[in-house]
């Protein structure tokens, strides 16, 4: 599997492309997400965009993106809603508009996502900083997309936007620790793979901590 991490800026979610074909949060920087695709790949080998939460620094960009790349759009059905919520995207936040679109694929527990004839993302269901927020394993990399769940040495996501749990968000990251992950790929941050599944461990004591 191949990787790209992409950041437009301090406040905006990471992009992932991966082997140029599926785009993990495009951000909200819609012009600097655009150029950055174009230096990576043909925008029309994007087959397919996930977001892995509506809230508006991971999704913002994610309809010009996918009109310049004519992919659909995909997300957890019980986050699809937010995205026209200014309160629940927490576009409010930046002093913007909600990202206000309809999602083409809604996602459920255990959907799971082709990437080529040896890998594929599983799609795990990770409420707590939003009630259809996702990560995506994917078992032959062991690489874990982690969205705004888990962050690198124990950092766990906000519960405290509308929507958010610190109850679900505890259960979300124990059934993260029962993953076997070599890299996290995290919404925020750096990729890490220094002993990723103690740092997921560390994520789960973070999050009792605050229970």
């Amino acid at each position: 599997m191949k990787v790209q991490r992409i950041n437009t800026s301090p406040y905006a979610s990471n992009s992932y492309l991966i082997n140029e074909k599926i785009l993990i949060d495009p951000g909200m920087d819609t012009d600097k997400i655009i150029e950055k695709l174009k230096e990576l790949t043909d925008p029309a080998n994007i087959e397919l965009i996930i977001l892995t939460h509506g809230h508006f620094d991971h999704s913002a960009a994610a309809k010009p993106v996918a009109e310049l790349c004519d992919a659909p759009i995909a997300i957890h059905k019980d986050d699809a809603a937010s995205l026209k919520s200014g309160e629940e995207s927490a576009s409010i936040l930046f002093s913007s508009p909600a990202p206000d679109f309809e999602p083409d694929i809604l996602y459920e527990d255990g959907d799971i996502v082709k990437i080529d004839d040896t890998e594929a993302l599983q799609v795990i269901h990770t409420p707590g900083h939003t009630p259809g927020g996702i990560s995506l394993y994917e078992p032959y990399s062991k690489g874990l997309f982690s969205g705004d769940t888990v962050f690198p040495n124990g950092g766990i996501g906000r519960t405290d936007f509308a929507g958010g749990s610190m109850e679900d968000l505890t259960a979300s990251i124990e059934k993260l620790t029962g993953l076997d992950v070599i890299t996290i790929y995290p919404g925020h941050g750096p990729v890490t793979s220094d002993d990723a599944n103690a740092q997921i461990q560390m994520s789960l004591q973070m999050s009792k901590a605050f229970r």
